[in-house]
């Protein structure tokens, strides 16, 4: 038996002899991914809706969701900690305030990207301006929506590795705890453990987006 292979057995024994706590910490890893996506969607399309008729407005949301994003992950944690403690309530915010750019800049370009000939033609049937924002724009403008959405979370699985440091819930805390006991026994098969965990993740979650965008975009929108 190879050097390889001896890694690879030595991590899959590791893997199934702490299976329970593993899979727990993966499901919480996605749990606290996928409420951060779905409540940064909704700050970030409500955002979309306010400015997506004001270049200007546009240009700020924007502007301030990409000056969010080049605050490094340690230092935003930092700053939240003092205020929330530690534990999930500073990692889901972060991750929120994250993942605002690419769903609020996808929901401004979905929006703006409507034909002016679709929505005169609602207006023109006797809808309302909420009637045409929801039934026509907003439809018209999901694609671009969910893959602001896609982005999102891919972008934070990744950060959520991070917020172990907060004492998050997740796989981040496999990493860092493998990482910091580097040398000793199963330290690389825990740093490994979590790593793989999150890319596993990761590719499911993208496979889940795939099916969705399937069964909410129609055809002509895809087309």
């Amino acid at each position: 038996m190879n050097d390889t292979e001896r890694v690879i057995m030595s991590l899959f024994d590791y893997v199934v002899d702490r299976w329970e706590r593993l899979s727990l910490s993966a499901w919480l890893h996605v749990s606290e991914v996928v409420q951060a996506t779905l409540l940064a969607a909704v700050v970030g399309v409500l955002i979309g809706v306010a400015v997506y008729r004001s270049p200007a407005g546009s240009a700020v949301a924007t502007a301030l969701a990409s000056t969010i994003l080049t605050i490094p992950s340690f230092a935003l944690l930092g700053l939240l900690i003092p205020v929330f403690g530690l534990g999930a309530t500073p990692s889901v915010i972060a991750l929120v305030l994250y993942a605002l750019l690419p769903i609020t800049r996808n929901t401004i370009v979905g929006l703006s990207g409507v034909d002016p000939a679709v929505r005169d033609a609602a207006r023109g049937i006797g809808m309302s301006r909420l009637s045409v924002l929801t039934r026509v724009e907003l439809r018209l403008a999901w694609p671009a929506i969910l893959a602001g959405m896609r982005v999102a979370t891919q972008m934070l699985m990744g950060i959520a590795v991070i917020a172990a440091y907060a004492k998050g819930p997740g796989l981040g805390g496999e990493v860092f705890s493998g990482l910091t006991r580097a040398g000793s026994a199963n330290a690389t098969n825990q740093a490994l453990a979590g790593t793989l965990g999150v890319v596993i993740l990761a590719l499911l979650l993208e496979a889940g987006y795939f099916v969705l965008a399937r069964l909410t975009v129609s055809r002509g929108i895809r087309g």
